[in-house]
């Protein structure tokens, strides 16, 4: 029988990373595609990554979603029957600081592989999936969020997600490409990147329990976010190009915690007693045992537009992908520790 054939972009990425040892254990022959650096990125992949002179099922490509003839080249040499669009500028506070870099890569990369299975006439051979996000809904007044609840984004990646995620809606209705959109709730694993926040608390506690950092500095303690595990969130987009028909889905939990309830689960795990004082821009965390300061706010780490609550309703991935997340919070913040302690 022969393999099927996936290209991913945005390969060296958390997602990248959990997405190809799936597909590996599938029997997929897996090519990803990386940027250029003058540092090797490709460490959450290194244990699958062989020699490019070796035969392998995984094989890695330069490529960039700002450079059309690469991506169209790409799609043309590897003919893939899945391509996973996981690449962006994703950070949301930096997509304020590169507003027009965030919309290049995020909006018109996305158009740019669509453009290319079209050109190619790979309409009916490619199953695409894109990486949508919860940010997309930004400041909603929904008490849940589902596929059908309008989009309302507050910062330049959320807004340059809104285009991908129309665009290819129309290239679906447009050119019959199966094309899906997986709006995903955030998602986390011990291989985040350290900017991001659940990454930044765990990694910081720890270095503080441990004596390498003296204290933690954060931003709005309590903007509500539905957290799940990247293992789980990446089995939901393989389902999404296994289906008969393409569709969008809603991937998140179902329940929501606030920044400071995820610093509190994690510092109990950890073995540090804080106490909370203060308000506003003005609350911090002090260490019960000694009355230091471990944990304060800065307002530098606030967004200009903030959103305060995102809770995934994800009952259409249940029913038509059977789809349900395994990993509890707990559990998460468990491996993100273990993992820390290990590099440390």
């Amino acid at each position: 029988m022969k393999k099927k054939i996936a290209l991913i972009f945005g390969i060296t990425g958390q997602d990248g990373a959990y997405l190809s040892k799936l597909l590996l254990k599938k029997k997929y022959k897996v090519y990803g595609v990386k940027r250029r650096s003058s540092i090797i990125n490709t460490q959450r992949v290194d244990d699958i990554y062989k020699d490019i002179n070796l035969k392998s099922d995984f094989v890695l490509f330069y490529g960039d979603l700002t450079d059309s003839s690469s991506i169209l080249n790409l799609i043309k040499k590897t003919q893939p029957n899945e391509i996973y669009n996981l690449a962006a500028q994703s950070h949301v506070q930096v997509s304020f600081e590169v507003p027009e870099y965030s919309a290049d890569v995020n909006s018109l990369g996305t158009l740019r592989i669509l453009e290319a299975i079209k050109n190619l006439n790979l309409e009916k051979k490619i199953k695409f999936y894109q990486a949508g996000t919860s940010e997309m809904f930004g400041r909603t007044r929904e008490k849940f969020q589902n596929e059908k609840t309008p989009f309302y984004p507050a910062s330049p990646y959320g807004v340059s997600k809104c285009f991908a995620h129309w665009i290819t809606v129309n290239y679906r209705e447009a050119y019959n490409i199966f094309a899906c959109n997986g709006i995903l709730f955030n998602h986390e694993s011990p291989i985040r990147g350290e900017t991001f926040v659940t990454k930044k608390i765990i990694q910081g506690l720890i270095r503080i329990k441990h004596g390498y950092q003296k204290k933690l500095f954060l931003g709005n303690l309590y903007s509500k976010r539905d957290w799940g595990h990247a293992r789980d969130y990446v089995e939901a987009m393989w389902k999404m190009l296994q289906q008969k028909k393409p569709n969008d889905y809603v991937i998140g939990t179902g329940k929501t915690f606030t920044i400071k309830e995820f610093v509190n689960k994690s510092a109990k795990k950890i073995g540090l007693k804080i106490k909370w004082v203060g308000k506003g821009i003005n609350e911090k965390a002090l260490n019960i045992e000694n009355k230091k300061v471990l944990i304060e706010c800065k307002k530098r780490y606030f967004r200009p537009v903030e959103v305060n609550y995102l809770k995934g309703n994800a009952q259409r991935a249940k029913k038509l992908l059977k789809w349900s997340p395994k990993i509890s919070i707990d559990s998460l913040i468990d491996e993100m520790i273990e993992h820390e302690l290990e590099n440390l």
